[in-house]
């Protein structure tokens, strides 16, 4: 699969540190070549919140609450989430399965934290879309994370803004709420998912 990022970083790299190898003997870099390799150095280096991330790793149990019209009741299903920790620890993958309005539902994640911006990043799919919603948020110390995110709607045929929130409501568990605009076009509670962990 092509991947726009990993071939920009990788010339970026060779733009600095071809020069040095250009010349006999011990490869020489200038202080702005150093410089540069420094800040990309510490851009990819995993940190805190990685760590944090990292933490969650594990077997939850899922009860999943949606809401077509809210003014009725939610359906309520349930499912299971595993999440592993990959990339020397840069990222966390949640595969989640369970069901959906009454028919089997995969998902998958990706969440992240970006030194450069200094926020958390998360992407999502799964088995009713052939689409992806790319988000980002920020956390507070209480570990509150809230995520705005987009992604293609099939009625609209275009995107649509969420909001997402995740609470830790104990050890080893979470609530994620999910909001985004209604048929009036104002902010709705769509989705609530508890993650427990086994």
């Amino acid at each position: 699969m092509f991947r726009p990022f990993a071939v920009v970083a990788l010339a970026t790299l060779a733009v600095i540190v071809t020069p040095a190898f250009s010349q006999q003997g011990a490869p020489e870099m200038t202080p702005e070549q150093k410089a540069e390799m420094e800040a990309y150095m510490k851009a990819g280096t995993p940190g805190e919140p990685h760590k944090l991330l990292a933490a969650s790793a594990g077997t939850y149990d899922v009860k999943v609450k949606s809401w077509q019209d809210p003014a009725a009741p939610p359906m309520e299903e349930t499912g299971k989430a595993v999440r592993t920790v990959d990339l020397d620890g840069r990222i966390v993958i949640e595969r989640f399965t369970g069901s959906m309005m009454g028919m089997p539902f995969t998902g998958m994640s990706l969440t992240g934290f970006d030194n450069v911006s200094g926020k958390y990043w998360a992407t999502w799919t799964d088995s009713m879309s052939t689409g992806i919603m790319v988000s980002e948020g920020t956390c507070d110390a209480k570990h509150t994370c809230t995520f705005y995110g987009t992604w293609n709607d099939a009625i609209k045929k275009g995107p649509v803004k969420s909001r997402m929130v995740t609470r830790q409501t104990g050890p080893g568990s979470e609530v994620f709420e999910m909001y985004a605009p209604g048929r009036d076009g104002k902010e709705t509670k769509m989705m609530e998912m508890t993650y427990t962990k086994q």
